[in-house]
C-alpha cells in the first residue's frame, strides 16, 4: 500500500480519518462492524492501479471521532457524503459497502442518487427493506446483546479480544486470513471505550434505521446500477444480499461468492476486486 496516505477533515460533527490512494474516478469504501477502513487493504491495492480510492474511518470507528449520538445510518451517510462531496469536492462516484458500511450505502445512494452511479453492497441486508428480518429470526444472536443499553461495555471491556476475536474467527470460512497482527489492529481501535460503546450503538439504532428506511422504499427505488454479493460459506448471507437490494432497487445483479464467509473483502480479495472492477466497467 505504498501510495496509501492518510487524512482527517473536520466535518460538521466528528473528526473523519480517512485514506487515499491512487488516481482517476472516485471509488468510496465503506467498512462495518467490528472493523475499520484497514479491512479493506487488499482492495486499495488492487483498486488503486484505476481508481482513486477514498476509504474513511465512520462515525465513532476507527481513529475517526466519537459522538455520542447520530448512530442511524442516514446520520452516517451524512458524514460521508459531507467528506467526499464538500471535502473532496467529488460530485459523483462508485460506492461499496459492507457490514453496516452496506446499509450506510443505501441512505447515501438514497438521498444523493444523481451522485452514487454505481453502488455495491457486500454481505449485509438492508433494515427495513420489507424482508426477512435482518437478524436472522435471532440466528445472529449479537444483533440483541449489542443492542442492549449498557451490558455490552460492562462485559467486553478489557476482554475486547475474547468478544471480538470470536467474530473475527467464527464468522470468517478462511479464518486464516484474520492473522494475529490483523486482529490487533481491529482491536487497537475498539480497546478505545467511547469506540466499543460506539459500535454497539450502530445496533441500538436499528429501529431508527428501519423507520427511515421504510419510509424511503415506499415512495423510492435506487435507480443506479447495484451489485449485491454475499459470501457462500460459514455466517455468509448468501443469497440474502441481492435477495434485500432487489427489494430497494430496480437494476441488481450479483450472487454469491464461493469459499467465503462473511468477510468478503480479506477472504477473497481477488475475486472481489475483479468482480467490482467488472461491474464498474459495465
Amino acid at each position: 500500500m505504498n501510495s496509501l496516505t492518510h487524512h482527517y477533515a473536520d466535518l460538521s460533527d466528528v473528526r473523519m480519518h480517512y485514506i487515499t490512494a491512487g488516481e482517476g474516478y472516485p471509488v468510496v469504501l465503506l467498512h462495518g462492524w467490528p472493523q475499520t477502513w484497514y479491512e479493506w487493504r487488499h482492495i486499495i491495492d488492487k483498486l488503486a492501479p484505476y481508481y482513486r480510492v477514498i476509504a474513511p474511518d465512520l462515525r465513532g470507528l476507527g481513529d475517526t471521532s466519537c459522538p455520542a449520538s447520530g448512530y442511524d445510518k442516514k446520520t452516517i451517510a451524512h458524514d460521508v457524503w459531507e467528506l467526499v462531496h464538500n471535502e473532496l469536492t467529488i460530485e459523483n462516484f462508485y460506492l461499496v459497502g459492507h457490514d453496516w458500511g452496506g446499509p450506510t450505502a443505501y441512505a447515501l445512494a438514497a438521498h444523493h442518487p444523481d451522485a452514487v452511479k454505481k453502488l455495491a453492497i457486500i454481505d449485509v441486508t438492508i433494515p427495513g427493506d420489507g424482508g426477512p428480518d435482518i437478524s436472522q429470526g435471532g440466528k445472529r444472536w449479537h444483533h440483541a446483546f449489542n443492542r442492549t443499553p449498557a451490558l455490552p461495555e460492562a462485559l467486553v471491556t478489557g476482554r475486547e479480544a475474547v468478544y471480538l476475536g470470536w467474530f473475527y474467527r467464527t464468522f470468517a470460512h478462511r479464518a486464516e486470513v484474520m492473522t494475529d497482527e490483523v486482529i490487533e489492529e481491529f482491536l487497537r481501535c475498539y480497546r478505545n471505550p467511547e469506540s466499543l460503546a460506539a459500535g454497539f450503538a450502530y445496533y441500538r439504532a436499528v429501529p431508527q434505521d428501519i423507520a427511515d428506511n421504510a419510509a424511503m422504499i415506499a415512495r423510492f427505488k435506487l435507480p443506479m446500477p447495484v451489485l449485491a454479493l454475499g459470501g457462500a460459506e460459514s455466517w455468509g448471507r448468501r443469497m440474502e444480499v441481492i435477495e434485500s437490494m432487489q427489494r430497494v432497487a430496480v437494476d441488481v445483479r450479483g450472487g454469491m461468492i464461493a469459499n467465503c464467509g462473511h468477510f468478503v473483502p480479506e477472504e477473497q480479495p481477488e475475486e472481489l476486486a475483479l468482480r467490482l472492477m467488472a461491474f464498474f466497467n459495465e
